[in-house]
């Protein structure tokens, strides 16, 4: 088949109709980014290809850390061994049809029998309520048979909005139909108040699918402590401040804040947790 030219796969794995998951480096909670890292590091992948960032990013958009610019990143990943090819790449910002049709190409070239994508949805529920997970399907067979998984809801019948455009998951999941490539999308719940943050309690319940669904065998230990962690770290600031306390108690009640308590909330939460060390997979 013809790939598009900024398409460059150096490896062909030894793989037979691989699933395909994919996550984006920014999102809500760093859901996607999070799940990915801990994938690749748990399987140990490889490197075996990449988008070139050429055409699909902005070099305003290019961050410097410590006088040395990060170029934007688009990788593919394999594993053998699980039969799972893996994307993770920041998003795209200029011609994503193409860009996303790239990411097709790879998957029509693996011959992947599906293709999984992970994300955050904002929840206005506390942390301390069961995460949940939606799954958005591109074909009405998928959800039969992802029905028998607990803790996934597929019956739900999702559209963008008027007048807002399309995630590129949501986009992916049209584009993938058009190419009959199964496709679902991943939706965690993450509180509005870990947005910026790797919501670990999320991330495990996301991982726990995938190690049920694709036979990953992951030990999801280092997630669940990262979860008490988090979950400990925001229980003694509740326990500290009274008007954190307050809020997360109304989230709890189902009672809704007000903008400047949820901004207050928010930013309290994030001061916490900024002070701990990065989950060692990342």
């Amino acid at each position: 088949m013809t790939l598009d030219h900024s398409l460059k796969l150096h490896k062909k794995p030894n793989l037979y109709h691989p699933s395909l998951l994919v996550g984006w480096s920014k999102d809500v909670g760093a859901l996607g980014a999070g799940v990915i890292d801990f994938v690749n590091a748990s399987l140990k992948t490889e490197q075996i290809g990449e988008v070139e960032a050429k055409g699909f990013f902005s070099l305003s958009g290019v961050a410097i850390e410590e006088d040395v610019i990060q170029f934007p990143q688009s990788n593919f990943y394999c594993s053998e061994e699980r039969n799972l090819i893996i994307f993770k790449s920041d998003p795209p910002v200029l011609e994503q049809y193409r860009f996303l049709n790239s990411t097709l190409d790879a998957a029509k070239y693996f011959k992947a029998k599906e293709i999984y994508t992970i994300g955050g949805i904002v929840s206005l529920r506390a942390h301390t309520a069961p995460r949940r997970i939606s799954g958005v399907v591109n074909k009405e067979k998928l959800k039969s048979m992802l029905a028998e998984y607990d803790g996934l809801e597929v019956n739900i019948d999702y559209r963008t909005p008027p007048g807002e455009r399309p995630t590129l998951s949501s986009f992916l999941l049209w584009m993938a139909k058009m190419r009959n490539i199964p496709t679902v999308n991943l939706w965690g719940e993450v509180p509005f108040y870990l947005g910026n943050a790797f919501d670990a309690r999320a991330g495990e319940h996301v991982l726990d699918f995938l190690n049920r669904r694709l036979s990953l065998n992951m030990d999801l230990t280092p997630l669940r402590e990262e979860s008490e962690e988090q979950s400990g770290m925001i229980g003694k600031l509740r326990g500290q401040s009274p008007e954190v306390g307050k809020c997360i108690e109304m989230l709890e009640r189902g009672i809704m804040l007000q903008p400047e308590e949820s901004e207050r909330l928010r930013r309290e939460v994030m001061k916490i947790l900024s002070q701990r060390r990065p989950p060692e997979w990342s």
